[in-house]
C-alpha cells in the first residue's frame, strides 16, 4: 500500500523505521514544524523529520491538517493514513481521504486514557500493567475500533520516559502487522469496551508532589511526570525537582513533609509511610544525589512544600 506518516516525537521514529523497512511504499511523512531548542534557541527539526530526511521519504511539514496540508497529502494519494503522536487533529476531508482511512498507535489499552499524555496518567494512577492499541481513527477522541494491542507490565522503579521508549518499540512491530493486515485484507477491528478514561497534557502543576498523600502515590507522580513535566516541590519558597525517589513503610515519625535524614537517607515524611529522595535537581543548579545537595544545603529545619 502507498502510506502516508504522521507522526513529531522520538517515540513515533521507530515506527517510522519500522514502516520504512516493510513492503509498503512510504510515500510522505508529516511532521510539525521546526522548533526552537536549547539555551541556544537553535531551529531544530523534530525527530521524525530528522529520521525522515535520514531514509530519503519526502517530508511535509505542518502545525496543523489544514486545508493546505490536505491538498499535499491528498496528491500523493495514499490508500492508508498512519499517525503516531502527530500533535494534532486528523479532521474531514482528510480523516475519510485514504480508501481505508487513517489508523493510530496510541501508547494505553483503549478506551483507557485516551488523550495526550496516556502513559503519565497511567504511572501518576499507580497503574501496573499498560500497553499499546491500534486502533481505526474517527471523529470523536481516540474512540475508533481496535485493531490490535498488547499489554506491558510496568517496571517498578520505571519513568514515563523508561515505559514511553519500550512502548515504542513494541508498538512499532504491532503497527506494522497491522498495516500488513489491512493490505492484505485479513485486518478485524473491534469495539473498545469499558468506561473511558482521559488523558490530558500535562502541566508544570501537575509535577507539584503532594506529602499528605501516601507515599506510593508520591513515588508514582515522581515517576508519571519524568521527565516531563517533572515533579517538584518548594522548600523556603524555593524549588527543588526531584527526579528519583521510593518509597519505604517507616516514616521515623516524620510528619507529611518534614525532612529529615534516617541513616544515610534523606527521607520526607507523608501521609503515609514516607519518600527517599534519591535524585534532586536544586534551582539553577545541575542535578545530583539527594545526599550531596542536603549537605550542601545544611538544612536543619526543613519542610518540603513550604
Amino acid at each position: 500500500m502507498r502510506l502516508v506518516f504522521a507522526g513529531t516525537p522520538e517515540p513515533a521514529v521507530p515506527s517510522l523505521r519500522a514502516l520504512a523497512a516493510s513492503g509498503h511504499d512510504l510515500v510522505a511523512v508529516v511532521t510539525r514544524t521546526d522548533a526552537v531548542l536549547g539555551r541556544k534557541r537553535v531551529l531544530t527539526p523534530s525527530p521524525v523529520a530528522q529520521a525522515a530526511d535520514e531514509l530519503g521519504i519526502p517530508v511535509i511539514k505542518a502545525d496543523r491538517l489544514d486545508a493546505t496540508a490536505t491538498d499535499a497529502i491528498a496528491e500523493l494519494r495514499p490508500d492508508l493514513g498512519v499517525i503516531v503522536a502527530y500533535g494534532g487533529l486528523v479532521r474531514e476531508p482528510l480523516l475519510s481521504m485514504p480508501p481505508h482511512g487513517w489508523i493510530n498507535l496510541h501508547f494505553s489499552l483503549l478506551p483507557r486514557w485516551r488523550g495526550a499524555a496516556p502513559v503519565q496518567h497511567a504511572l501518576i494512577a499507580g497503574d501496573r500493567t499498560t500497553g499499546a492499541s491500534v486502533f481505526r481513527l474517527v471523529a470523536e477522541l481516540d474512540a475508533g475500533d481496535v485493531y490490535g494491542e498488547v499489554t506491558y507490565p510496568v517496571p517498578e522503579e520505571a519513568t514515563a520516559g523508561d515505559v514511553l521508549a519500550d512502548l515504542a518499540d513494541v508498538g512499532a512491530g504491532l503497527l506494522t502487522e497491522v498495516v500488513d493486515a489491512i493490505a492484505a485484507g485479513t485486518a478485524r477491528a473491534v469495539p473498545q469496551v469499558g468506561e473511558p478514561t482521559y488523558a490530558g497534557k500535562l502541566t508544570l502543576a501537575d509535577g507539584a508532589l503532594d506529602w499528605t498523600q501516601p507515599a506510593r502515590r508520591v513515588v508514582d507522580r515522581v515517576r508519571g511526570t519524568t521527565p516531563e513535566p517533572g515533579a517538584h516541590t518548594t522548600i523556603g519558597g524555593v524549588r527543588l525537582k526531584v527526579l528519583a525517589a521510593s518509597a519505604v513503610a517507616d516514616a521515623a515519625d516524620l510528619e507529611p513533609g518534614r525532612i529529615g535524614l534516617v541513616g544515610r537517607d534523606v527521607t520526607v515524611g507523608t501521609g503515609e509511610g514516607a519518600v527517599v529522595l534519591h535524585r534532586v535537581q536544586p534551582a539553577g543548579r545541575p542535578a545530583m544525589d539527594a545526599g550531596d545537595w542536603w549537605r550542601g544545603a545544611r538544612l536543619t529545619d526543613a519542610v518540603a512544600g513550604s
